[in-house]
Order: structure tokens, then sequence, then C-alpha cells
């Protein structure tokens, strides 16, 4: 069984990262965080509530799987091994400290929690993510992609990227203060371009680590093709453009 300790070492490490410009960073698990664009609001059911989703970020070093739940609440990566092509991953769920357990809001919403993939799998072949979380047990299979470049294990770029998951939905991630993950304003997109235009708070208190934020962008049904698609960022100290991975 191959362990991921290195990999995980490492984004454990970011957080010992200053920020020289503060608390904003240009486009390029410890405590992922999401913007989630909810996909049913309080008290409503959905019947894709129970399935798991996933996706390949960073140039296949690291991936995302998506749950539903509340929006302020999101699961974290506990642990992540790794025999052959299969990857055994344990959510939990991370409360504030202390005596008290964290708020959640009452939403039904898709949340993105991200992990590193463990030295030896090889992204650009065929991958199941064997996922636990709390008494949820289920298998995500993801394609492989030649066209990932970075290995498992290997140091990130701190580079945006985004993978699509399904109906017009993408998880992006940018590298940033943990504090203050990317907030969407405005989201827009028509064939194989899209615009996400961010909230920009130059007063905003951010921590000063640097740390994978993941965020999940809803174009909607048949409004997108993910085919050759490119996401342009704007705000928030993101600008500039990224490639989708199908």
């Amino acid at each position: 069984m191959i362990s991921s300790t290195r990999a995980v070492a490492a984004l454990s490490a970011l957080g010992a990262v200053l920020l020289i410009a503060g608390c904003t960073i240009g486009p390029g698990a410890t405590s992922p965080s999401s913007t989630s664009l909810p996909s049913s609001g309080p008290g409503q059911s959905s019947d894709d509530s129970d399935d798991l989703e996933g996706t390949l970020l960073d140039d296949g070093r690291m991936f995302a799987v998506v749950t539903f739940g509340s929006s302020t609440c999101i699961p974290q990566v506990d642990t992540v091994t790794a025999e052959g092509q299969t990857v055994s991953v344990t959510l939990m769920d991370v409360d504030a400290g202390g005596e008290t357990e964290k708020a959640c809001t009452t939403d039904l919403a898709p949340r993105a929690s991200v992990g590193a993939l463990p030295e030896g799998v090889d992204p650009t072949k065929e991958i199941t993510l064997q996922v636990t979380y709390g008494d949820m047990v289920d298998d995500v299979e993801i394609d492989g992609d030649a066209s990932l470049m970075g290995a498992p294990g290997s140091p990130t770029e701190y580079l945006p990227s985004a993978g699509w998951l399904d109906d017009g939905s993408l998880v992006l991630l940018t590298w940033g203060s943990s504090g203050c993950p990317p907030v969407v304003d405005t989201l827009e997109g028509s064939g194989n371009t899209g615009t996400a235009t961010f909230v920009t708070d130059e007063n905003q208190a951010c921590t000063m680590d640097m740390a994978p934020r993941a965020t999940i962008l809803s174009f909607g049904d048949d409004e997108v093709e993910d085919d050759g698609f490119t996401l342009t960022l704007v705000g928030g100290g993101l600008e500039g453009t990224v490639q989708v991975r199908g």
C-alpha cells in the first residue's frame, strides 16, 4: 500500500508560508474551503444529494470530492492511501474546536473537499476513489488524462486549475489565504468560454497562509461545452485564464 504521508505533509507545510502581498494572490488537506452555488435551498431535497462526484486538479497532483450538505460546513480530507490506482479517502466534519460545535446553515449545497494524491498513482490512467464519509461509503471513478503532467507527491506550482464534474459544473482550485476563500460575484458562460467574476474587498482581514481553496462553479445544464473550455477569472486577485480539464 502506498501512503500519502509525504504529500499530506507538504500541504500542511503550506500553512507556514506568508503572503508578502497580504491577502491577495494572483492565479497561481489542510482545511479546504469552497464557495458553492447551491443546487437546493433550505428544506428542499435533491435526488442526487447522496451521490459523490470527483475530479483531478493541480495538473494531476490533487483531487476533489464533492458531497452535498451545509455550504458553511465543508468536510475535510482526513486520510488518503492508495493501492495501485485505487485511492482510499476518508472525509470528516470539522467543528469549531472547544466545547461548542460549529453552527452550520441548513441549506443543501455541493461542497468540494480537496486532497493530495499519493505518490505512485498515475493521473493519466483511470483512478477509483473509495470514499468514506461518516456512514456513507461510495466509489468515484475518474478518467485518466494523458495531458496531466504533475506527478503526485511533487511540489505544486500554485497555479489555478479546474476540472469538470457534470451537468455544467466544475471545481476551480486556487491558492491563497484560507481565511479569505474566493467569493463569486457573477458567473457567465456560453459555448466553450466562461467568465467568473469574484468579489474584491481590499479591507478584508485574511489569514497569512497559503492554502488550496476549492470553488464550485455551476453554469447549468446545456449552457456550456466541456470540450476545450476556457475559464476567465476576474477580480479577487485571480486575474487570468484556466483551461478546464474534461
